[in-house]
């Protein structure tokens, strides 16, 4: 260590030279980590990527033959408070699929394609198992959504949390043709209103539901709900559905001309993002079923259906509108995918 006097430098004796690592960033442990990641993103669809991990920027090349007059699509957004049920538990990989899930979603509203995605990791100390399984979960969101991850970064920043904690951001990247972007401009009165299921909470809401149901209620998230089947953590942290594949099918067979990805505002104040002025939607409540969960934070909380409907998606994810002539064709394709009905029109 040294101070400056008069001009010139002085070491203080009998003190050791301080290192990164002794100050709680270890380099060595980030390069071993951005292999592991290499080995992974390499799982990812590859087509366009003309870079690779560990370079200063992510290099994708546009198929110059494939788009006349391409629109370059992005969003970014997190995971948040849904982080703290995967700290408690200490299940990492499912937190990194919904991480895609919220990036991927919005860019498919106006008819985006995935190209690429990017994360971002921040942590006090680095714990290579723990991260490596948030980044398992990125390259399974990244499989779905067929959108390759080209790139992130990792930060290490003693002091800034817990330990074990840490933060996620997304960065999604996509293409529509200029002439066929979905922006809700043509939807007209009479056009059909369809409901695509979620797959529960998504990642929305988390600040609530951890209220009612971990703190009013007093359960546990190892607890069995039989309303739920299932153990509350395990429905807590059930990944966010990714629609890429759906939504590419339904534009290839159907004329669609508003897409909503439910996320914080739930069908109410998402809906309205899209709807020409002065229009408005019906939706039948009783066209779908909620799923459970939702049923037990209401009760639980004590809370009105107008701040449900504000705060969760009611297990709706995604909504398409279009013409009523069209909805044969959209049945055909919803009913085509696995695991996937719908649940409402």
């Amino acid at each position: 260590m040294e101070e400056e006097r008069d001009g010139k430098m002085k070491k203080h004796p009998g003190k050791e030279g301080l290192t990164y690592a002794g100050a709680g960033v270890s380099l060595d442990a980030g390069d071993d980590f951005t292999g592991r990641i290499a080995r992974l993103v390499k799982k990812t669809p590859q087509a366009g990527v003309i870079s690779s991990i560990g370079g200063f920027s992510g290099l994708f090349s546009l198929d110059p033959g494939r788009y006349q007059n391409p629109v370059l699509v992005s969003s970014t957004d997190g995971v948040g408070t849904k982080l703290k049920i995967a700290f408690t538990l200490d299940i990492h990989d499912t937190v990194g699929t919904d991480l895609v899930a919220m990036g991927v979603n919005d860019i498919l509203v106006p008819g985006a394609r995935p190209l690429f995605f990017l994360d971002y990791f921040a942590t006090g100390k680095l714990d290579p198992d723990r991260h490596e399984a948030v980044i398992r979960g990125i390259v399974d969101g990244c499989d779905q959504a067929e959108c390759a991850l080209i790139g992130g970064e990792t930060a290490e920043l003693p002091g800034m949390y817990a330990p074990g904690e840490y933060d996620l951001a997304g960065f999604a990247v996509g293409i529509v043709e200029r002439e066929r972007i979905i922006d809700g401009t043509s939807i007209r009165t009479g056009d059909v209103v369809v409901g695509i299921p979620s797959s529960g909470l998504h990642s929305n809401g988390f600040s609530l539901a951890r209220k009612v149901l971990l703190e009013r209620l007093g359960y546990s998230l190892k607890q069995y709900l039989p309303d739920l089947g299932c153990d509350l953590g395990e429905e807590l942290l059930r990944p966010t559905r990714i629609y890429a594949r759906l939504v590419r099918e339904a534009l290839e067979h159907s004329a669609v001309k508003g897409i909503v990805h439910v996320t914080g505002g739930g069908i109410p104040g998402n809906f309205s993002r899209i709807l020409p002025d002065g229009a408005q939607a019906v939706i039948r409540r009783n066209s779908w079923k909620v799923p459970p969960i939702f049923h037990l934070i209401q009760h639980g909380g004590n809370i009105r259906q107008e701040e449900m409907d504000r705060v969760f998606n009611m297990g709706i994810g995604l909504i398409m509108v279009l013409m009523d002539s069209e909805f044969k064709r959209l049945e055909k394709v919803l009913k085509a995918c696995p695991n996937l009905t719908m649940l409402g029109h």
